[in-house]
């Protein structure tokens, strides 16, 4: 494949999308170097201007530090340059500010290119989940989520990872999966936007509890229960919204959970392990499933799903209960079949 230099000094390959990245944290640097692998032009909104220089300069030391960036990146702090011809746009905000981004950048995105989310929690305040704030910021694109068990050192490592991209209609799916899938990053699609949209939210609940109970030393059996019946929480919401089995079984749900479940490179379980040695959390990096956790229990408590592990932790991060009485409440809750869902 041959490339053609603009007269910016832009590599651009024939074949190639102008892909803008709407964040400059860990998480939007390794889908920039992603999707400069699979062949694309990129360029990287992020506010500080630091960050907008280190890039320049091959690095991210605040995000991922140790790791060598690409050339070939052209990062910025201005929206409006980013989003400008854009063909592709990955939002990789934080769930909880979507909405004053996309109201920021939403004059600027080019009409009828594909927003591809690429953060995952439901709004706190409306409980939305984030294609929906999409749908209302800008009606005149369609949406899209790349979601699975990935880490962001992974993925910008170039380490062999796999992922999922939904949207409502199929072809769409199929064709950013096609377009973003590189050597080691396998991108599946799928049509069922809803359910890969839960599973990556609600997974960062049951990290955190994971991470509460490995703190706390409460051993890797009840670990390995609080996961298994996590994951039956996940399924029932997700049905409640009409998500397919199939897809929370798949990397955007069960995949995902064994991921951030198991590790401290996941900001949420990192989260749980201080919140369960009773160290100090102020300071740490932004774990996405402390504002979903208030909002998926007051979802499921609303349409009456019974969600007790997602309960305890949003009634352990207010301050409500303390681990040890949340894991009493869960271990003496009257018995039942496993198979009841």
């Amino acid at each position: 494949m041959s490339e053609a230099v603009t007269s910016g000094g832009e590599v651009k390959t024939p074949s190639g999308w102008r892909v803008a990245v709407l964040g400059g944290g860990a998480w939007g640097t390794a889908l920039a170097l992603a999707m400069l692998r699979a062949g694309h032009f990129v360029r990287l909104y992020a506010r500080d201007p630091e960050t907008v220089a280190a890039i320049d300069r091959g690095e991210n030391p605040r995000y991922l530090p140790g790791v060598a960036l690409q050339a070939g990146i052209v990062a910025t702090n201005d929206v409006e340059a980013a989003l400008d011809g854009a063909d592709c746009v990955l939002a990789v905000t934080p769930a909880q500010s979507l909405r004053a981004m996309l109201a920021s950048a939403s004059s600027h995105v080019p009409k009828g290119v594909p927003l591809v989310l690429c953060a995952k929690g439901i709004e706190r305040d409306t409980g939305a989940l984030l294609s929906a704030i999409v749908a209302e910021s800008l009606p005149g694109n369609p949406v899209a989520a790349l979601s699975g068990p990935s880490f962001a050192s992974d993925v910008a490592r170039g380490l062999p990872t796999a992922v999922v991209v939904a949207a409502c209609e199929a072809e769409l799916a199929a064709e950013l999966a096609a377009r973003f899938s590189a050597q080691n990053l396998r991108c599946y699609s799928s049509d069922d936007l809803i359910g890969v949209e839960i599973g990556g939210a609600l997974k960062n609940v049951f990290a955190i509890a994971a991470g509460a109970v490995t703190g706390a030393g409460l051993g890797a059996s009840a670990q390995a229960a609080m996961v298994t019946r996590g994951f039956v929480e996940l399924r029932r919401i997700g049905a409640a919204f009409g998500a397919r089995p199939e897809t929370l079984m798949g990397l955007s749900g069960l995949g995902d959970l064994l991921l951030t479940c198991s590790s401290a490179q996941s900001r949420n379980f990192a989260y749980g392990l201080a919140l369960g040695q009773g160290k100090p959390l102020a300071g740490l990096p932004l774990a996405e499933g402390v504002p979903t956790a208030g909002i998926a229990a007051r979802i499921a408590a609303e349409r009456g799903i019974e969600a007790p592990i997602i309960s305890a932790v949003a009634a352990i991060l207010d301050g409500k209960v303390t681990i040890g009485q949340a894991v009493t409440a869960l271990m003496t809750r009257p018995l039942k079949t496993e198979t009841d869902i």
